[in-house]
């Protein structure tokens, strides 16, 4: 059964010979291995490009601001898996990468997509920025409550990670319209939302991953790899120093029974 568009039977990354190995155009041995770091190599794999050095600023600034971030969900299942399953750490690691959605690690893409979109909506109306915000939150809000980027439940007088990468951002001169457009949401909340709220690092890193030419499509990929990193390193601890049944223990305590 043919299933989907099948007309394009052809990929750009990689390809094999005999004698060589090519990457995006690059020999692998002697062009790459040993040439660059892992985060060009990131970059490269995913745009096709060689980053430039503010490229490859802010996506090692990025990846080290949301490689780890203590015992989230996410964390929590890695761990307890690896102590159900100690021999399958590949498993732990994928337990882990499954649990980052929407609420936790997830929301920088979903963040970036509306970003994205407020731009596009500016540029073709020429509306005031200020303008172009505050529709944009009404009608995100007709059908989800949260905007995404805003608000956090530690760091209410504002997100360090996110503060420092904008002020990083500002300073290097990269900030453009999607920083922009995201600090014109912010000013808009109290009067689309009826309060203020602070920005937070999923608000930061899209919109200064697209203001220095990230791919939309790849924002999640951030996540991702960074919390792979992350994850190891619990991974690791957890097979020296072992909490995942302490974690499964209190869950069991702390959750009462209210069946029949």
């Amino acid at each position: 059964m043919r299933i989907g568009k099948q007309d394009q039977n052809f990929t750009s990354i990689c390809t094999s010979d005999a004698e060589s190995i090519t990457v995006r155009g690059h020999d692998l041995v002697n062009d790459l291995m040993g040439q660059i770091d892992f985060t060009s190599y990131f970059w490269l794999l995913v745009t096709g490009q060689m980053p430039s050095e503010d490229q490859v600023f802010f996506a090692n600034a990025v990846l080290v601001a949301l490689a780890e971030h203590g015992l989230v969900p996410s964390v929590v299942a890695a761990r307890m898996t690896l102590a159900a399953a100690p021999e399958a750490v590949q498993g732990a690691v994928a337990a882990g990468l499954l649990g980052c959605g929407s609420v936790v690690l997830g929301s920088a893409e979903i963040a970036g997509k509306f970003y994205a979109a407020c731009v596009e909506d500016q540029r073709a109306s020429g509306d005031p920025i200020e303008d172009v915000a505050k529709r944009n939150i009404r009608k995100w809000r007709e059908h989800t409550k949260a905007v995404p980027g805003f608000g956090h439940p530690q760091h209410a007088g504002g997100d360090p990670r996110a503060n420092r990468l904008l002020a990083m951002a500002d300073e290097r001169g990269v900030s453009g319209e999607h920083v922009a457009m995201m600090r014109a949401l912010k000013a808009a909340l109290p009067e689309t939302i009826g309060r203020d709220l602070p920005i937070n690092v999923n608000a930061a890193i899209p919109s200064i991953m697209l203001d220095v030419g990230f791919p939309l499509a790849a924002l999640k990929g951030i996540g991702l790899l960074c919390r792979t990193a992350g994850l190891i390193g619990h991974l690791t601890e957890e097979a020296e120093r072992p909490i995942g049944f302490i974690m499964s223990g209190a869950a069991a305590q702390a959750i009462e029974y209210d069946g029949e």
